[in-house]
């Protein structure tokens, strides 16, 4: 009989934590929200998303005693020398607003016609064994897109409605949540993440 693992997921995000609690179940991890052990929100102070998911994760591993995973993700628009990037989720200020970041990401590419709006969402996943490990797991993959002049589609969140990937013919916003899961930024560094934790 497999033993379970207790493992604390660095982010107070539920939905974050129901999509990566499903996948680490059949490996024998049980995921509990970093809330559960008053671990405090982490100053996201790296200039990387490595950076900012390494913060995340040795806080969460300091103070609940467990391992730790932590993801760091956002959205690199090459005419905008890799902008919104690691303030993707602030890029208009605060309180965070997608409608807002949304509406600052179009007018920074104003100016940029079509075939130079190319852009890549990335995801950064850290998980660590205790918090001075000396060799976190880290894997990082992109979703490689086209930033769209107008929003197209009701799903998703972020910046999903503007991205635009020509291989599908549809914004990320228009696919459904097992497409977007098999094909995202987070959903290809979630399949390599379990293949390490596997071995």
């Amino acid at each position: 009989m497999m033993t379970t693992q207790r493992l604390v997921l660095a982010s107070g995000n539920s939905g974050k934590l129901q999509e990566f609690d499903r996948l680490l179940a059949p490996l024998g991890y049980a995921v509990h929200p970093q809330a559960e052990y008053e671990v405090p929100e982490v100053e996201e102070t790296g200039l990387t998303f490595v950076e900012n998911a390494l913060l995340k994760a040795r806080e969460a591993c300091r103070v609940s005693g467990l391992p730790a995973l932590a993801d760091d993700s956002g959205l690199a628009v090459d005419a905008l020398n890799g902008a919104p990037g690691i303030y993707s989720a602030r890029y208009a200020g605060e309180p965070k607003s997608d409608a807002a970041n949304n509406r600052k990401l179009l007018e920074a590419l104003s100016e940029v016609p079509d075939g130079q709006r190319t852009a890549h969402y990335w995801c950064v996943l850290v998980y660590l064994r205790h918090a001075e490990d000396p060799v976190p797991l880290i894997v990082q993959r992109s979703w490689d897109g086209e930033i769209l002049v107008s929003p197209r589609g009701e799903g998703g969140f972020g910046y999903d409605p503007l991205f635009w990937l020509p291989s599908l013919g549809r914004s990320a916003a228009e696919l459904d949540g097992d497409e977007k899961n098999r094909v995202s930024h987070r959903g290809q560094a979630m399949q390599a993440l379990l293949e390490q934790l596997a071995t």
